[in-house]
């Protein structure tokens, strides 16, 4: 999965990148549903051991286009994990509160602590996003954001957290027909909103917003993943394969028991 991290100081242009895109899997979507599940059952375990050794943390940023697959991957790459130890944040219009702070104190105070796993659905990256192509607050200061974010994250992983981010890449047809498909069944009227129509005619503005936030913000300890999301299996695929490959590579281990139970008789 490896093709799909950005690689730091590298310039992508996201019109290459096809959101079909299978990789190197030819099974189809049977089998790679099959895998989906085995890397949840590991996924499982892994997150069991970090809560376990409550050393280290987790933070997941998950951005996207309106359709693009956030809460579906949220609840499919999940599905079974210990809800005690990871926890999803989700980041909407600031509230009076936290327009009278820095746009990172609302974040800040949403990150991982030792043992746990937090998903960003959405996050500190809608400041060089929806503010950037709503003319929110002037260039002169969203394109500092870059940097500042940068800075930020780099302090997190230096506190010990592992930073993994994932952008959701759909086209614009596929995006065509989720909205087609929520405005004809009932039970989803409710995910459908008219304000989407006004933000899918901005889409071209959207697209160089996220492929600046890509090339500028993929760095060493806090990487950029562009995962072809068309397909909703893959995206899930290549996200838990991630996942797994990432914490195994942090050698966890159960902690040792604090007393001798080679002697206790439960009676």
């Amino acid at each position: 999965m490896k093709q799909y991290r950005v690689k730091p100081k590298t310039k992508i242009k996201l019109s290459e990148w096809d959101p079909n895109d299978t990789g190197d899997f030819k099974g189809g979507k049977e089998e790679g549903l099959a895998q989906v599940e085995k890397l949840n059952s590991k996924l499982e375990e892994l997150q069991e051991l970090l809560f376990a050794e409550h050393r280290h943390k987790m933070l997941i940023i998950l951005q996207a286009m309106d359709t693009g697959g956030k809460d579906g991957a949220i609840r499919r790459v999940f599905d079974g994990v210990n809800p005690a130890g990871v926890r999803v944040a989700s980041f909407k219009a600031p509230t009076p509160e936290e327009l009278d702070h820095d746009y990172l104190w609302r974040v800040h105070k949403q990150v991982p602590g030792n043992g746990e796993i937090v998903i960003f659905n959405r996050s500190h990256y809608e400041d060089v996003l929806i503010v950037r192509v709503h003319d929110i607050v002037p260039r002169a200061v969203w394109k500092e954001r870059y940097d500042q974010i940068n800075e930020f994250e780099r302090i997190l992983a230096e506190n010990g957290t592992t930073i993994l981010k994932f952008y959701l890449h759909i086209d614009k047809d596929e995006q065509k027909k989720r909205l087609q498909a929520r405005l004809e069944d009932p039970t989803k009227h409710w995910k459908f909103h008219i304000a989407d129509l006004e933000e899918r005619k901005r889409w071209p503005d959207y697209m160089q917003a996220y492929e600046d936030m890509l090339n500028k913000t993929s760095t060493d300890n806090s990487p950029w993943h562009i995962v072809p999301a068309n397909r909703k299996w893959f995206r899930d695929l290549v996200i838990a394969s991630v996942l797994v490959e990432t914490l195994e590579e942090l050698k966890m281990k159960y902690p040792e028991p604090q007393e001798n139970l080679d002697e206790v008789v439960i009676i």
